[in-house]
Order: C-alpha cells, then structure tokens, then sequence
C-alpha cells in the first residue's frame, strides 16, 4: 500500500512536471504489485478528469475534428477488444503485455529520430494507429506507444498535441468505462480508489510545478526510464517463473 501511494505522489509530481506521464508510471507498478485489471480501474478517474481540463484549456487549439473524430472512434473500438482481452487472457499474459508496452515506450524514447509525418500521411492511417492506441490502451493500460508516438511524428505545435491527445484520451475513456463496468472490472470499490488516486495525483502536482520549473525535463525523463526498464525486468522474470 505504501508502495502504492508513492507512486501515486510521484505520478502526480512528474506531470506537474513535464505535463504527462502518469499511467506510463502507475500502470507498471500497480501490475507489478497487484495486477493490471486494478491498475487499469484506479486509472480512470484521473485519466478522464485530466484531460478533460486540459481539452478545455486547449479547445481552441486542436486538429481538425474529422481527424480527431476517426482517431478517437477507432481508439473506442480498440478499447473494446483490449477489455475483452482483458477478460479472457490469463494475468501471466497480460502482465507480459504491460511489459512489451513497456518495451515499446522504451524503444521509441531511446530512438530519438525526429521522423516528420506529413498530416496527408497521418489521415491515411490515423484508423489502424487509433484501433492500436485503443488496444494497448484495453488490455495494457498504456496507450501512450502508439498514440502519444504518433502526435509526436507528426511535430505538433505544443497546444496543438496537448489538446489533441487529451480528446484522445478523454473519447477512449468514456468507452473504457462502460466496457469495464460490463467486465465487472470497474467495481465500486476500485471506483472509490480511483477518486483516491485522483485526489493524490492532483495535490502532488503543485510540488511538480515548481520542481519542473528549477530541474531539466530530462532528468524526469531519463528517472522514468531507468524505473521502466527495472519494471519491465521484473515483471518478466515473474512471469517466466
């Protein structure tokens, strides 16, 4: 529990921070300490929340909503399929799908290629990368492999991406919460954990703020990849045992 909650703070703090980052951090741990479905359900209250202030803060700075809509709808059918996995795929399986999410983050952060999509490219194959993003995001709880690396290719301006991934986010997780709750994975009990993490996640971020103001991004950075990659150990070794 103790564990947990630091995590929590320290979520919190990084996206005070740099501005993302949470899930990338809790969903790791709490599937290392509990299991994903738990990690997946605290999750939902600030994933919704968050980034639905931040849609409203940015609503003027977005990507053109035929876009943004195709993006979201097959994010929304991903999440389907992700949560059905999540009912029928043994905790050994889905484990080690946190754990190649994981791997994946990590391979695209350590890559450093700044590769220019073109927005005419984007539109071709904002379907499948959504679908996929919904997916990861379903069964992994980590979408940010498929859809935060695709905002990124596609070198959005600062308000630009902030806005467009928070519509992304907040679209997927109104999908995510009825088909958790049909799963019976998003118990009452978990819902009154998630609001517990919320309320964690946002009195941490203040003390982000500041530090994010005095400390390089990169330090955050290069912190949660070296706490990833032990993660990702971990969880491996456990589930080959």
């Amino acid at each position: 529990m103790i564990i947990a909650l630091l995590t929590l703070l320290a979520a919190g703090i990084v996206k005070g921070a740099i501005g993302s980052g949470v899930p990338v951090i809790v969903v790791p741990v709490l599937t290392m300490l509990y299991d994903v479905k738990l990690a997946i359900a605290v999750l939902i209250a600030p994933n919704l929340l968050s980034n639905a202030l931040q849609v409203w803060q940015y609503r003027h700075h977005l990507l053109p909503l035929r876009f943004l809509a195709a993006f979201s709808i097959s994010g929304g059918l991903g999440i389907i399929l992700g949560t059905w996995g999540l009912v029928v795929l043994s905790p050994t399986l889905l484990s080690l799908g946190v754990a190649a999410a994981i791997v994946l983050y990590l391979a695209v952060k350590l890559a450093k290629r700044k590769v220019a999509l073109p927005f005419s490219t984007a539109e071709r194959i904002v379907l499948p990368v959504g679908l996929l993003a919904g997916v990861l995001q379903g069964a992994a709880g980590m979408s940010a492999p498929a859809s935060v690396t695709f905002l990124n290719a596609m070198q959005l301006e600062r308000r630009v991406f902030i806005g467009s991934i928070s519509v992304f986010f907040v679209a997927i997780t109104c999908v995510q919460i009825p088909a958790l709750l049909s799963a019976e994975i998003l118990t009452l009990e978990r819902t009154l954990y998630s609001v517990i993490a919320l309320l964690i996640i946002l009195a941490a971020m203040p003390i982000g703020a500041q530090l994010g103001q005095r400390l390089p991004h990169r330090w955050f950075d290069n912190l949660i990849m070296l706490l990833l990659a032990g993660i990702a150990v971990k969880i491996i070794v456990d589930a080959v045992r």
